[in-house]
């Protein structure tokens, strides 16, 4: 797409198909023919700006279970405005069902994206999409096809219920399943827990992965103001998905790509609404990887510079005690940020989004609903931002904690570790009393990194021995090379980087060395001395490669660590690629 001499918008489409009904090429005259096998008049869609709608349905997948009306919505909205839309069906990530991880498929999803634009005749697109990894995966791709876009969130599910409880999916699942392994909770009652926690369209209604991710391509100005945070069976999700297709045909008439969007201070302000949502903890591995597709650094160390002068002002699950059904009615994340811009240098009102009107339009006449779901600075539910950076011995390459949903007597920690080497080692070992954990027990879970997982998988939150629970125990400090669900809660330490797989310092550690955890120095210590790390080192062997073929070769081949954002080293890096003859 590029303006010709006239200023007339030249699409980019009309390279396939020739301009008007009859011009062009032999191959032009070939493609015009086979729109006429599809049924598509010539006035349907010669000279009108194409509009790809990228679809993640599935019959697997529960977050996306109702995008296939909704892309009818978005369709609707292209035509009234002028487009033409296709409806591309693109690999669908189930967080529930995929294993090991949909995070090991991410980049396979974002190579997806990029290719399927940039080889086809399409002026535009529309990114549908919620659950965890869909989100950052498409616009990593699109950002890199460099063509006008802009994401459809899928919306959250509606809240749960359960003998006149509301229940959050995620949290509440590992509640009631901590309570069920101490014996408080018995068969029937986790009958009903299961019927009663995700009983509508959406994804996560807590501020899980898929709720943080979905904010923050808000945040970027990458979706239409207060879109983010829509159930997904309300009504205005409908009227929602037919504004962003008409607003996507406008996209290409104006030439307004996601780099003219995706600044460094977008990706401040993401980082910020972020930290001011209480949000996942697998964000920062997703938007420094998003920020790499826009040629933008962005660094963990950002994230919390930016935390230490964000309060937190969503009081939302798994931080909070609400949903986002509340925080939809509260105001949705425009009430929350116009908040948010009353801390001095949190955003950037200036910068532009893909409404076409500075990034102040989303948030300047938004008002808070309910007080005590989205809360003001003078009253946070927290003074700085919900996710720490730490570093240290055992973490060069970083690690974080989302300390805020973590006991607070244990943000400050020196024990004992007991290590596993697998997540199939725990599950089968945690409940023995023989390993002698207590209270004071740092436990340690590696070989669960992007490598050692593979694809990093969500094992972060270890669970807590039985017996314990029993107890009343119910945190430990618990430290990995693994995610862990943005639903989940405890004093978990996560991404340590380089990953134990990679060799890095998590794969020294033995049972029974003490272990400091120092949250507010920002620290994360080994306490063996170094000439006894150095023998520990000289005896280490790599493990075995996870993969001998096929895609997981690929896959650990080229992919970084996680404090890099997990991208495909050939894909984060700058470069040419040249555009299809489609002659």
């Amino acid at each position: 797409m590029s303006d010709d001499a006239t200023g007339q918008v030249t699409l980019r489409s009309a390279a396939w198909f020739g301009q008007g009904a009859t011009g062009g090429e032999l191959r032009a005259f070939s493609h015009r023919s086979r729109m006429r096998q599809l049924g598509y008049l010539p006035e349907e869609h010669l000279g009108k700006p194409v509009i790809a709608i990228l679809n993640p349905w599935s019959d697997i997948n529960p977050c996306h279970m109702h995008l296939r009306e909704r892309a009818e919505q978005v369709k609707r909205g292209v035509w009234q405005a002028g487009g033409f839309p296709l409806e591309f069906p693109v690999s669908t990530m189930s967080e529930t069902f995929q294993k090991p991880t949909p995070m090991l498929y991410r980049n396979l999803l974002a190579m997806e994206t990029e290719e399927l634009l940039r080889s086809y005749p399409v002026d535009g697109a529309v990114l549908m999409g919620g659950c965890d990894k869909t989100v950052p995966a498409l616009l990593m791709g699109a950002t890199s096809a460099a063509l006008p876009a802009l994401v459809v969130p899928s919306g959250p599910m509606l809240r749960g219920h359960h003998r006149g409880r509301t229940l959050g999916s995620g949290t509440d699942l590992w509640s009631y399943w901590d309570g069920h392994r101490a014996g408080r909770i018995d068969e029937c009652e986790m009958a009903g827990v299961e019927c009663g926690l995700a009983r509508s369209p959406g994804h996560c209604m807590t501020m899980g992965t898929a709720s943080t991710m979905t904010a923050a391509a808000e945040a970027l100005g990458l979706a239409l103001p207060g879109s983010s945070a829509i159930p997904a069976v309300d009504s205005a999700h409908h009227r929602m998905a037919a504004a962003s297709g008409a607003r996507a045909v406008t996209l290409v008439r104006e030439g307004l790509t996601p780099a003219k969007v995706l600044t460094r201070d977008a990706f401040e302000d993401a980082a910020a609404t972020v930290l001011a949502l209480g949000g996942s903890t697998n964000a920062l591995i997703h938007l420094i990887a998003m920020a790499g597709r826009a040629g933008v650094a962005l660094s963990l160390e950002d994230f919390d510079a930016i935390g230490t002068r964000v309060p937190v002002l969503a009081d939302v699950r798994p931080v909070g005690a609400h949903l986002m059904e509340d925080f939809y009615y509260a105001g949705g994340l425009p009430a929350l940020l116009a908040q948010l811009a009353r801390v001095p240098g949190a955003l950037h009102p200036d910068r532009m989004t893909v409404t076409g009107r500075p990034f102040s339009s989303y948030y300047a006449d938004a008002e808070i609903q309910v007080p005590k779901v989205i809360r003001t600075p003078e009253d946070p539910v927290a003074s700085e931002g919900g996710v720490a950076v730490l570093g240290g011995n055992l973490a060069p390459g970083r690690a974080v904690i989302k300390h805020l949903a973590a006991d607070p007597k244990l943000l400050t920690h020196t024990g004992p570790a007991v290590v596993f080497d697998s997540y199939p080692e725990l599950k089968r070992r945690i409940d023995d009393p023989a390993l002698g954990i207590t209270a004071d027990t740092v436990l340690v879970l590696r070989g669960a990194g992007p490598l050692g997982g593979p694809g990093m998988p969500e094992y972060g939150m270890l669970p807590i021995p039985a017996y314990l629970l029993e107890r009343g125990v119910e945190d430990l400090v618990r430290i990995s090379d693994a995610r862990m669900s943005g639903t989940s809660y405890g004093t978990c330490v996560l991404h340590v980087a380089p990953e134990s797989h990679a060799g890095g310092p998590l794969a020294l550690v033995r049972t029974g060395d003490l272990i400091t955890l120092d949250v507010p120095n920002r620290l994360l210590t080994l306490e063996v001395d170094d000439e006894e790390l150095r023998r520990r080192r000289a005896a280490w062997q790599p493990p075995a490669p996870r993969f001998e073929r096929g895609y997981g070769a690929l896959y650990a081949e080229h992919i970084t660590q996680a404090d890099a954002g997990c991208d495909f080293d050939f894909l984060a890096r700058p470069g040419y690629d040249p555009a299809p003859d489609p002659h």
